[in-house]
């Protein structure tokens, strides 16, 4: 017999860190990640060519720039960012998030890398 699955406490896990635009790994599930991260300041224009992202706030206000308009989330809202469409994440307050990405997926997609990028996420 397997036993259940373990219970992921999102806050316990962001207690653990309090860099920010380094996000970690917390989960996997059909080949995506389910990754939290510390938000602050302006990250930069970036697409992912062959996945979506979804951005769920859990604490704070989230301003995503779009080429051709802006959307600003907070607590419990969330948004789908599709494939190929350049964004640009910002948040003048701390923002604490939860990312849901394709497994591997660099955050700043297939953009030359920055120091924002990080190609290897550490697992909590």
């Amino acid at each position: 017999m397997t036993a259940p699955p373990d219970i992921v406490n999102l806050s316990d896990k962001l207690a653990l860190f309090s860099d920010h635009w380094n996000p970690r790994i917390v989960g996997r599930y059909n080949g995506n990640e389910v990754r939290v991260s510390r938000l602050k300041g302006e990250f930069l224009w970036h697409s992912h060519a062959g996945t979506d992202e979804l951005f769920l706030v859990l604490k704070g206000r989230l301003t995503i720039e779009f080429r051709d308009g802006v959307r600003t989330l907070g607590p419990g809202e969330f948004l789908v960012v599709p494939k190929g469409v350049e964004h640009r994440p910002v948040a003048p307050e701390e923002v604490e998030l939860l990312v849901m990405d394709r497994e591997g997926e660099p955050n700043t997609g297939g953009e030359p890398a920055s120091e924002l990028t990080r190609a290897r996420l550490e697992t909590l």
